[in-house]
């Protein structure tokens, strides 16, 4: 006797195959008989007549490694689709990390994971035991960052690794893998990582080598040097022979679009023809969301955030920095490539600067009597950098491209805050695909779309269970209408939850069923 059955539903099993009608039969947890099963018994029978049943979405590049925690922390994910999430990305995850640093690190870390949690987990084995404790509604996967491996060695300081510092990271990378981690994440334009060069974070990644663990890279160019980022992490990838995910791909900057994302497209191809293991993902909005102090130039963050408050009162340094914003081509200058217009202060925490929270730079800083520049070192000085940003930097047709291509995987880069205004993927994203790029525009198939939203995002970081309506997977699973999808988020109202998504299992269990929560919560710390 099956636990349940889902019966009669249009089957897509995550492949780029075309639907087929048949039923799902569920025994714990796992997807145990396909076809024809009406003389099997079950305990509950699912109807899914003129519904798509589909794996759960799966986004493996989230930031909500300490939102987990919160108590309302779920809803927003399944009834976008989700079934498993994946944090810990860009370099940045809340574990692992002990004591020497863990001041520097967290204030670095928590405009983007935040700061309400009620674990501080030291190592990647207490982060998932902490997840498990919790009982969430879904699956949540981690990457173990390597730039708070890096800190948690090194601090913020720029420049090589001692041979000590090197071994440290080393151990740290390995014990975080052997702990559960599903790959390592880099955040090459956030420190410390952007104080890597390529043959140093060779070396820092040496225990990645000739294996199948892959590295997840936010690269250190995503504007006019993109091109360049990507060769990088290509040559990043041979020398270690490992898997590559490049993270988020775009190129910022109006000089830019349309012109550098087919190149790296084709560059992209004929690395895997060559036999090179990349894969790439992406979300499906023009405009990104990260911290304030991104627009900055790297050197200027060694020592991480409280320095950098420190140093935003010496005007030796904010002239160097209004210099390097005027003329600087060398790293991601958001300002200059898209300018002050396209970035909006999005979150902070001071109740004497909630007047130019939700405002564009220029109009944020004529309200202070100020230009952009000032206002901008100010404001992160008021803040102790503890800042995020909206910021409009790529354009439809390279979006509309990059999805399009072979091996991409949707993700959303959702961050989690707990003041001010998200950005609406954090609510929309994965229905957005399907709503946006199936039904209105058919620049996907329905196939294709949920491909790119379930096996595509498993087999980039080896969940081999999950993704896949087959015997033995997981039996994360969807039924929903696609007519019948709505992003109801946007940018002026963002905190909205998306509709059209019905019923969601997780391991078997309805955790939404007939768009009302369960109760529900089966949900486990993701593992290969």
């Amino acid at each position: 006797m099956l636990d349940r059955i889902i019966r009669g539903g249009t089957v897509l099993d995550g492949g780029l195959g075309a639907a087929r009608q048949m039923d799902v039969g569920i025994r714990n947890g796992k997807i145990v008989a396909l076809g024809d099963l009406h003389e099997t018994e079950a305990g509950e029978i699912l109807d899914a007549s003129t519904r798509t049943v589909c794996p759960g979405f799966l986004d493996i590049h989230r930031h909500a490694d300490l939102a987990v925690f919160r108590p309302e922390f779920g809803e927003l994910e399944l009834r976008q689709g989700l079934t498993t999430i994946v944090n810990g990305n860009c370099g940045m995850s809340a574990a692992p990390f002990g004591p020497a640093h863990r001041t520097e690190i967290l204030s670095y870390l928590s405009p983007v994971i935040g700061t309400d949690a009620p674990v501080c987990p030291d190592s990647m084995a207490d982060y998932l035991d902490a997840v498990n404790a919790r009982q969430p509604r879904i699956n949540v996967g981690m990457l173990a960052g390597s730039g708070v491996i890096r800190a948690d060695a090194a601090g913020f300081a720029a420049g090589p690794l001692s041979a000590e510092q090197l071994r440290n990271v080393h151990k740290g990378i390995e014990t975080a893998l052997a702990d559960g981690a599903l790959g390592i994440s880099l955040g090459l334009g956030y420190a410390p990582d952007c104080f890597y060069d390529t043959k140093g974070l060779i070396e820092a990644l040496a225990p990645l080598r000739n294996g199948s663990v892959p590295i997840a890279v936010h690269m250190r160019d995503e504007g006019t040097n993109v091109d360049r980022s990507v060769s990088e992490m290509l040559t990043v990838a041979r020398a270690l022979n490992c898997p590559l995910e490049l993270s988020h791909l775009k190129a910022i900057g109006t000089e830019n679009w349309r012109r550098k994302i087919p190149a790296v497209l084709e560059v992209l191809a004929r690395s895997r023809r060559e036999g090179l293991r990349v894969r790439w993902d992406a979300y499906p909005y023009t405009a990104g969301s990260t911290q304030l102090l991104h627009v900055l130039p790297p050197e200027v963050l060694e020592g991480g955030t409280e320095v950098l408050t420190r140093r935003l009162f010496d005007p030796t340094v904010r002239d160097h920095i209004r210099k390097r914003l005027a003329e600087g081509e060398d790293y991601n200058n958001i300002s200059k490539l898209v300018g002050w217009e396209n970035i909006i202060v999005s979150s902070l925490r001071q109740p004497e600067n909630r007047d130019v929270l939700g405002l564009r730079i220029p109009e944020a800083a004529a309200l202070r009597g100020q230009d952009e520049v000032d206002f901008t070192l100010d404001l992160l000085r008021s803040e102790h950098c503890i800042v995020t940003m909206i910021d409009y930097i790529t354009c439809e047709e390279d979006i509309q491209a990059i999805l399009r291509s072979d091996m991409v995987s949707l993700i959303s880069d959702a961050t989690y805050p707990s003041t001010g205004q998200p950005h609406p993927r954090l609510y929309g994203n994965f229905v957005r695909m399907i709503e946006r790029y199936v039904n209105q525009l058919k620049l996907l198939t329905l196939p294709e779309a949920v491909h790119k939203m379930t096996r595509s995002p498993a087999d980039a970081l080896g969940l081999k269970r999950k993704g896949r309506i087959e015997i033995g997977a997981d039996a994360d699973l969807l039924i929903f209408d696609p007519a019948d999808l709505h992003e109801a988020g946007s940018f002026e109202h963002p905190a909205r939850f998306a509709t059209g998504i019905e019923t969601v299992l997780v391991a078997g269990v309805p955790v939404l069923k007939n768009g009302i929560l369960t109760g529900a919560a089966p949900g486990r710390a993701a593992s290969r």
